[in-house]
């Protein structure tokens, strides 16, 4: 029987937003899981506000939101305010009323310097780690190590001469013709104007030079879980230089990596003698042309190389989904810091997520 459109719809209605969403929803356990670990961060919250004053948006709302955007691929701040109008399944995560309110999008940019000052992403993206340990989710001993390009948000026509000796544009307007063929522009004579931090770089001969910086991941190999991120200058010892880092950083923690798994970019003397000297074996990908002490027949034979180098795929994975839903291949703001702060932020969404799927759904 065809159905009726209704010429008065219901003006009031009276329901629990908790009602609307299913129970096997996979946000249910995400979101328990965010508040039990943004409530292990009140101390670091307390200390971002003043104890008098008109009170603010919570900064557990605003983090909560990043996790969102990166979850539903929500391209902007301004897109997300406004969906969080109408939807009872955002309102729900943020724990808001159905009638309640939606915020400016203009309070993420006031409160993302306070975010950033206090290093808010970085300390929840270490107790999403920490969470997936006390799961037992988390290979403490052998580990894979990758780098991928990030494009600043910054033009191409942005980057011009520091002596400020550039062609004048060929026409006027917001978006001048800007003719740079035949001009060699290099990082030591040109600069980005509206991102300074970004590097022209490119990933191989035959691609295009662009803007941008570079992610370093850590991987654990028992799951694919990212246990650490930092971003570095496009350069082509920024690779290297952010797996070292990383590797310090895991060490500080007490823990004794046994092997690093990694692409051929990281089989070069000086990171294989970092790896020796900590004590690690290195489980990088061959030159075919290169012979390097320390990475030989004695190494590549054993059956835990063959199990590395296929296991380091995996933060391929973790790179895509960041990209493609997580919104990461291009930067949304400026500079360096925001980008790695929402890099972290997308991140975290994805280990939230690969937790709640490693992990068997109670009866």
């Amino acid at each position: 029987m065809r159905g009726e459109i209704k010429d008065s719809p219901q003006i009031f209605c009276m329901f629990r937003l908790d009602e609307k969403i299913r129970e096997d929803h996979p946000l249910r356990e995400i979101k328990r899981t965010c508040d039990a670990l943004l409530k292990s961060m009140t101390v670091t919250f307390e200390r971002m506000y003043s104890a008098t004053g008109r009170p603010s948006i919570p900064p557990e709302v605003l983090l909560k939101s990043q996790l969102l955007i990166a979850l539903y691929s929500v391209r902007s701040d301004r897109l997300f305010c406004e969906k969080l109008d109408y939807d009872f399944l955002f309102r729900w995560f943020l724990d808001m009323d159905g009638d309640e309110e939606s915020f400016d999008h203009s309070t993420f940019s006031k409160n993302r310097e306070r975010l950033l000052e206090h290093e808010v992403a970085e300390k929840f993206f270490e107790r999403v780690v920490g969470h997936a340990r006390e799961k037992n989710l988390l290979s403490d001993d052998h580990f894979t190590v990758d780098g991928t390009l990030i494009e600043s948000l910054a033009s191409l026509k942005s980057f011009r001469r520091k002596d400020g000796s550039d062609r004048p544009p060929e026409d006027g307007g917001r978006n001048p013709t800007v003719n740079f063929h035949g001009e060699k522009r290099t990082n030591e004579t040109h600069a980005s104007t509206t991102d300074p931090e970004s590097r022209l770089y490119r990933k191989s001969s035959g691609t295009t030079a662009k803007l941008c910086f570079i992610g370093n991941a850590l991987m654990e190999n028992r799951n694919g879980l990212c246990v650490g991120f930092r971003l570095d200058r496009a350069d082509g010892k920024a690779e290297r230089r952010g797996a070292k880092s990383l590797i310090r950083r895991v060490i500080r923690k007490g823990l004794e990596p046994e092997t690093l798994a990694g692409d051929k970019n990281y089989h070069t003397k000086d990171f294989v003698v970092f790896c020796r000297e900590k004590g690690i074996r290195p489980h990088v990908a061959l030159h075919s042309k290169w012979k390097i002490p320390g990475l030989d027949g004695r190494t590549t034979r054993h059956k835990g190389y063959e199990i590395s180098q296929r296991k380091r795929k995996l933060i391929e994975q973790k790179f895509g989904w960041a990209k493609t839903i997580g919104g990461l291949f291009k930067s949304r703001f400026f500079g360096k810091a925001k980008t790695e702060f929402w890099a972290l932020m997308a991140l975290s969404a994805y280990n939230l997520l690969r937790i709640r799927n490693l992990t068997p759904t109670p009866a």
